[in-house]
């Protein structure tokens, strides 16, 4: 596959996995993307995927999606949006698959840190008991 076809599926990829869409992600998949592809606007499918969707996060990390890439940007891994946002089912699934919590953004800030901003204690708990 050259450049321009690879860019393409990274893109198409990273579309579906924002919009949640398991069954183009997996299509996508076994025609050989991957999972990793970094798409034209420097991201990759795991750090665009739609944060709500557990099972998003855990179809690409059973791919090979590497849950510590940060976003180019702001330093982000997909542990601090999830974090930020609130999303605990998913936070778990990355963590399960390797996201390390020791890893900061641009501004120094580790997953954690984040979470009292919005105001979550059961993200504050569950970080916690990974911490102990």
């Amino acid at each position: 596959m050259d450049q321009a076809g690879r860019t393409h599926g990274a893109d198409q990829l990273a579309t579906a996995a924002a919009r949640g869409d398991l069954e183009e992600m997996r299509r996508l998949l076994d025609s050989g993307v991957d999972p990793n592809a970094v798409n034209s606007f420097g991201r990759t499918p795991i750090q665009v995927m739609m944060m709500g969707s557990p099972s998003v996060a855990e179809l690409l990390l059973q791919r090979g999606a590497n849950p510590n890439w940060p976003d180019p940007h702001t330093g982000s891994l997909p542990v601090h949006d999830t974090a930020r946002e609130g999303f605990l089912d998913t936070l778990q699934v990355l963590c399960r698959g390797g996201a390390r919590l020791d890893l900061t953004d641009q501004w120094g800030h580790l997953p954690h840190d984040l979470v009292p901003e919005s105001n979550r204690i059961h993200l504050v708990n569950y970080l916690k008991t990974l911490e102990d």
